[in-house]
């Protein structure tokens, strides 16, 4: 069994980070009821014997003693971190293994990047090697940041190419969240295409989600539960609700439920590490079939159902529907039609009791209506895992490489553009060490030629699909 270290950087990282922990113990805490430390919990967690003084003794076998979190979290302010240590899950996360800093990035890529990187780096090298020095097989990084802010974006991608050079052979998955237009930082368009460069040469793979899209799917949730059609649908302390057990204005960004779904998308795309299935998928695999180039490893994620724990009484959509969803635009964790686009591959992450010869019959009945590649017509990956969420009958993940992701991308460059040209806000970078125009003009280039890339396979879809000759055998 091997296992993943969980890097959580910035306010946003954080509070995803927090929302996955929570939920991966209350989902291993539903299966493994009689405490016992097993490979599916050593996969993100440590089981450690505080009597013993110092870094206290792992134990690999026997009773759940004290779990430790896999995980390093890093904010150059202090606040969540802290949140975090005086919550529920306190006990969790080892307190050698934070970094914090009291004067945040005030919203500028250069401050996170050019110095917090540099001020921190070797503190950031000695926790990740710690942490990968409690790994029997490590295998994985992820880092979860967002886009928009200062320490999210900018020493969040620092910290990537520290892993690229330091871990060659650990894979890096990076959940970026992205700002959405209304965004209420003004620099985020600079931030985020700063970012851009590094993510497309220092990450494996990206799970791009859209903070709009995350908030359009709660406001849904929201208007099913007001409607009073489904009477008392939401369980007591839900995530789709306040603390206060009211529903959240709607003004009011619900962020608690929107972490709550990037936190299930990781439950997921992890589930087949975890658990036993028919059909395991490992993370390696997600890399080997659905990245054909290696700038093009932006994914597109859905999830059904988008309720986590069984939050709300919705009765349990059928198969076949749970398949149709995946692949509709409502149920995108970006605002981006799949099916009006290309797909270079597919992966489906299916968990519950579903049978395999299910899977084939979904994937022939919607196959004629998604646009393969011509180079990649059978571009399907599936996984079974036996052990659904918690709540739920069956979940789905799917996972896509389509190009469909490149409007997210020129919008982001408008935006950028914008600002960039009035050399708006740009002082603020200019005057960091190591910062220069250039470095702008850089990033721009990067994305611009990322989103020709997907636009060079765009214009292969009217191409008719050749069909080969195959090798004919003598019977």
């Amino acid at each position: 069994m091997t296992q993943s270290v969980v890097v959580q950087v910035g306010q946003c990282g954080n509070q995803v980070g927090c929302c996955f922990w929570d939920l991966a113990l209350r989902e291993h805490a539903a299966v493994n009821q009689k405490g016992i430390y097993d490979e599916a919990i050593s996969s993100f967690f440590r089981n450690v014997d505080t009597r013993v003084v110092g870094d206290g003794g792992s134990i690999s076998k026997g009773k759940i003693c004290s779990l430790k979190a896999r995980a390093v979290l890093i904010d150059m302010e202090e606040g969540v971190v802290n949140e975090i240590l005086q919550g529920p899950l306190r006990d969790v996360f080892d307190s050698k293994q934070l970094i914090t800093d009291i004067s945040g990035s005030g919203n500028n890529w250069a401050v996170g990047h050019k110095v917090f990187g540099s001020l921190y780096q070797e503190q950031i090298l000695e926790k990740l090697r710690k942490s990968a020095e409690h790994c029997d097989c490590l295998q994985c990084f992820f880092i979860i940041h967002s886009m928009g802010g200062g320490t999210g974006s900018g020493l969040g991608t620092f910290l990537l190419k520290v892993l690229a050079d330091e871990f060659p052979e650990v894979y890096r998955f990076v959940t970026s969240i992205y700002p959405s237009a209304e965004d209420d930082v003004i620099t985020s368009p600079y931030n985020s295409i700063l970012a851009m460069k590094e993510l497309n040469e220092h990450a494996d793979c990206v799970l791009p989600i859209d903070n709009q899209s995350l908030f359009d799917i709660i406001s849904k949730i929201d208007l099913v539960v007001n409607s009073g059609k489904l009477g008392t649908a939401v369980k007591p302390k839900s995530l789709v609700t306040s603390n206060a057990g009211t529903f959240k204005k709607r003004q009011e960004k619900p962020f608690d439920a929107m972490n709550n779904i990037v936190a299930n998308l990781l439950l997921n795309l992890t589930s087949s590490a975890r658990f036993e299935g028919s059909l395991n998928m490992d993370l390696n695999e997600i890399i080997m079939n659905l990245v054909p180039f290696p700038q093009l490893h932006y994914l597109m994620s859905s999830l059904t159902p988008l309720y986590t724990l069984a939050d709300v009484n919705i009765p349990p959509r059928r198969l076949d529907q749970m398949f149709s969803d995946a692949f509709s635009k409502d149920h995108q964790l970006i605002r981006a039609n799949p099916k009006h686009s290309l797909y270079l591959a597919c992966a489906l992450m299916v968990r519950g009791n579903v049978q395999i010869s299910d899977l084939r019959r979904n994937i022939e009945r919607l196959k004629p209506s998604l646009r393969f590649v011509s180079w990649n017509q059978e571009g399907w990956k599936t996984s079974l895992c036996s052990v659904p969420p918690v709540g739920h009958s069956h979940s789905l993940l799917a996972l896509a490489n389509n190009t469909c992701v490149k409007p997210t991308f020129m919008e982001l460059r408008e935006r950028f553009m914008r600002l960039y040209k009035k050399k708006a806000h740009l002082h603020h970078y200019l005057q960091i060490e190591g910062m220069e125009d250039s470095c702008f003009t850089e990033a721009v280039s990067s994305l611009s030629a990322l989103i020709q890339e997907y636009s060079q396979l765009d214009a292969t879809q009217s191409m008719p699909v050749e069909d080969l000759p195959r090798l004919s055998v003598a019977v």
